[in-house]
């Protein structure tokens, strides 16, 4: 009696120093509890919802559910929250059940539009209330305290203070710096599935809480191999196309990658850095960020463009149901040289033995005709490579392979083909989780003398069409003059260590929090060859490696980096230009090219698009034409 006097004093005494009311309402939450003393049974009498409002330290509230549980109020109209409290059940594990807890609002009966108001990043203290203050605007009616995972919510008590009010979204509440995703589902349920897509509220809260995004779509898992993490990977798309971020595209679909087994949780955008670095026409877009699913926190992942025909992404045209004759039937498709295609809706064995996803057109629009088309094609292409692969972007797309010792990059490839052009186009780079050394199966990487894809996982052909390609020497001379180019933009061991370091910084805090989530720093996880032990040592691996990569590098090719001069500084006096000389005559239908037809050249659109190696087979228009080192605008003219 005399501790609950105690208790009790306390807890008064914590209300009365603090500005804002304590809130009460109705209890809501979680309906079924535990019953410990009697054979862990189901109950609703026991261990209950209320006993999380009833003042009391030593009474507390257990789920049956071990995840997704929760506890709160319904205030009866908005209030905005300024502060919360709680204290974890008195056990010997409380005091570590309520880390990761999440404290969210919503105005919604079944929380589909809670935002996140703060998560607890501490260990409880047993008999004493924990507070903190909150710093978000909005006003909530309901507002709840959701358990950890597999923690059955157990929490002693919970406070909430406030004012009434209906708030408004000047300033929201991230978990990190990194931008947060927060996805609730109908009815709770927890994406199962490729197949199965979920009824969602998508949130996405950036700039420092001060912008949000919430709108409905749908919900599924995605990817192979990383389905089998706990850690799962999500598919989301928006029912209306939306501006995610800074992203270039706006569009429905998007990707959150979960980067289970790589420790870093920067090893997909660094090979994205490296992409642009060697100047593929398409570099998915790529942003760290925090996910929480129905207000379960579920660590750091990796936002990212969805691998789609479309206009800031795969830029080809985009077929219909009608396009099954003469030169619509020649594209656009999008393919994926894919080792688990056999278990994929759309996909052909080609004559070689290599296993190909169509991506698009997708199972639900592709007719026979299209398919029989691009099989024909990708047949032909391995058959005659230098007439129907176009070498300029399968030589970057290998560079960037290789360059980050990815050992996955032809089990899977991605690969393209325009309406009216005779070649398949590779790109974009993708599924970097095993390189930059990471995989058990080729550490260390640069102990090897071979090329990574010579040993790596390889699908089908193509490690004998990589080859092929490789003691071609046009190819090689071209491959020569891409790394050239990328050595001096950027792609040096300066630029890419403080590409790391600032990649670095950014995950930090965010990194903590997934590491708490998902402990497994000192665990083997997928193919890693070492436990280093700590994120930073696991950052060092792979600056390490990049180091030595670049000499790796620069030695297998035969390479010297010769540093270019400067730029000679602007006369500030300079000599009038002379008259512009007239246009010279067409040459082939082209005005102005400048281009030296006896040597090889690549074509692009103005948006970066890659068309062609000949300006006589594209359209009237404005093109890009680089030829070695020279990049020119071009007008062609029929």
């Amino acid at each position: 009696m005399f501790r609950n006097l105690l208790l009790t004093i306390t807890l008064l005494s914590a209300s009365l120093t603090y500005a804002d009311d304590r809130l009460s309402g109705t209890v809501i939450g979680t309906a079924e509890s535990v019953d410990y003393n009697n054979s862990w049974q189901p109950s609703t009498t026991v261990n209950t919802r209320t006993n999380a409002f009833d003042g009391d330290l030593t009474t507390f509230f257990a789920s049956w559910e071990r995840s997704y549980t929760w506890v709160g109020l319904d205030l009866g109209t908005p209030h905005v929250i300024t502060r919360v409290g709680w204290s974890p059940r008195n056990d010997g594990l409380g005091e570590g059940r309520v880390v990761l807890a999440v404290f969210e609002g919503a105005n919604r009966e079944d929380f589909m539009d809670a935002v996140p108001i703060y998560i607890n990043k501490e260990r409880g203290t047993i008999g004493q209330m924990s507070y903190a203050d909150i710093s978000c605007s909005r006003g909530f009616r309901y507002v709840r305290y959701v358990g950890p995972s597999d923690s059955r919510c157990n929490i002693a008590e919970v406070e909430f203070y406030g004012h009434e009010g209906e708030g408004d979204d000047s300033h929201l509440y991230q978990i990190t710096n990194l931008p947060l995703v927060s996805i609730h589902t109908e009815e709770n349920v927890e994406p199962y599935d490729k197949e199965h897509q979920i009824p969602s509220q998508l949130t996405i809260i950036s700039d420092n809480g001060t912008h949000i995004l919430s709108e409905s779509g749908l919900t599924r898992e995605r990817g192979n191999a990383s389905r089998g993490f706990p850690k799962k990977p999500y598919r989301i798309k928006f029912d209306v196309k939306q501006n995610v971020l800074d992203a270039p595209a706006k569009a429905k679909k998007w990707t959150l990658i979960n980067n289970y087994g790589d420790k870093t949780l920067m090893r997909n955008l660094l090979a994205f850095h490296l992409s642009q670095l060697v100047e593929m026409p398409y570099t998915p877009y790529g942003r760290a960020v925090d996910v929480m699913l129905n207000g379960e926190y579920k660590g750091c992942y990796q936002l990212c463009d969805q691998i789609q025909v479309h206009s800031k992404r795969v830029n080809i045209t985009e077929m219909t149901t009608e396009d099954n004759s003469v030169n619509a039937l020649t594209g656009g498709y999008l393919i994926e040289v894919d080792a688990y295609a056999d278990q994929e809706q759309s996909w052909f064995s080609s004559a070689k033995g290599t296993r190909v996803t169509i991506k698009s057109p997708d199972e639900e629009t592709i007719t026979w005709q299209q398919k029989n088309y691009i099989q024909n094609f990708y047949n032909k292409m391995e058959q005659d490579w230098r007439t129907y692969l176009d070498s300029d972007t399968y030589l970057r797309h290998f560079l960037v392979g290789e360059m980050s010792g990815n050992t996955d990059t032809y089990w899977s490839v991605y690969l393209y083909k325009e309406r009216g052009i005779d070649k398949l186009y590779a790109g974009p780079v993708w599924d970097f989780d095993l390189a930059f050394e990471n995989d058990n199966r080729t550490y260390p990487i640069n102990n090897h003398a071979q090329w990574v894809f010579q040993y790596g996982s390889v699908e089908g052909y193509m490690r004998v069409l990589t080859n092929n390609i490789l003691n071609d020497q046009t190819a090689k001379a071209q491959l020569m003059d891409i790394w050239d180019e990328a050595r001096h933009n950027g792609l040096n061991e300066e630029s890419l260590l403080a590409f790391v370091d600032n990649l670095s910084n950014e995950l930090d805090e965010s990194q903590q929090l997934n590491f708490t989530r998902w402990p497994i720093m000192n665990e083997y996880v997928h193919q890693n060859p070492r436990i280093w032990g700590s994120y930073a040592a696991e950052v060092n691996n792979v600056k390490n490696y990049i180091k030595n990569r670049i000499v790796w590098m620069d030695k297998k090719l035969g390479y010297t980096f010769v540093p270019r001069d400067p730029e000679p500084e602007p006369d500030p006096d300079p000599e009038p230009e002379p008259d512009p000389e007239p246009n010279p005559e067409p040459i082939d239908g082209i005005h102005a090219p400048r281009v030296n037809f006896d040597l090889p050249y690549q074509v692009y659109s103005l948006y970066g698009q890659f068309v062609g190696t000949d300006l006589n087979a594209v359209p009237d228009g404005v093109y890009v034409v680089r030829q070695g080192r020279v990049t020119r605008k071009t007008v062609v003219r029929k």
